[in-house]
């Protein structure tokens, strides 16, 4: 019995350890006035703006943005190479799964809400106001249009 409870506090430990260098090394904090606002890529409709909160969109990895857009701005169907996660922070984003952009199909998110689709998955969203979501996923980053005449970078 004495064995047994010295090696659960030893894995305690060591977890307990290991999680707080893991955390350690990543450790970041960004206040909203901390945010550093650019024009998104060009992957995106033009009219919206990123800032990156961790990570790089750009390279292997976790990594966390904040997308603004403006009123009127839509992302025609898509889907993504990884697990998207995401959070509206302001505004509210209408939302739409499928290869078509049914408006009719699409369900109003507002404020604090929250959605997780898995690689692949296609949907679309539009916006009524301006709107700030938060995007957590592994990157680089992509977006595959399920129509590539939809895909900003084919038409410039």
């Amino acid at each position: 019995m004495r064995i047994a409870f010295l090696v659960a506090v030893g894995w305690i430990g060591s977890s307990g350890i290991a999680s707080f260098a893991s955390a350690e090394d990543a450790h970041t904090l960004v206040t909203p006035d901390d945010a550093k606002w650019a024009p998104a890529p060009k992957m995106l409709p033009a009219g919206a703006e990123t800032a990156v909160l961790f990570g790089d969109p750009t390279k292997e990895g976790l990594f966390a943005l904040r997308l603004k857009v403006p009123s009127g701005y839509v992302v025609a169907p898509h889907t993504h190479p990884a697990d998207e996660v995401v959070t509206v922070i302001s505004g509210t984003i209408k939302f739409g799964m499928g290869e078509a952009a049914d408006r009719s199909a699409a369900k109003a998110l507002p404020v604090g809400s929250f959605f997780a689709l898995p690689p692949g998955m296609a949907h679309f969203a539009y916006f009524d106001e301006e709107t700030v979501v938060q995007i957590t996923t592994n990157g680089p980053w992509g977006i595959k249009y399920v129509s590539p005449a939809d895909d900003p970078q084919k038409s410039q």
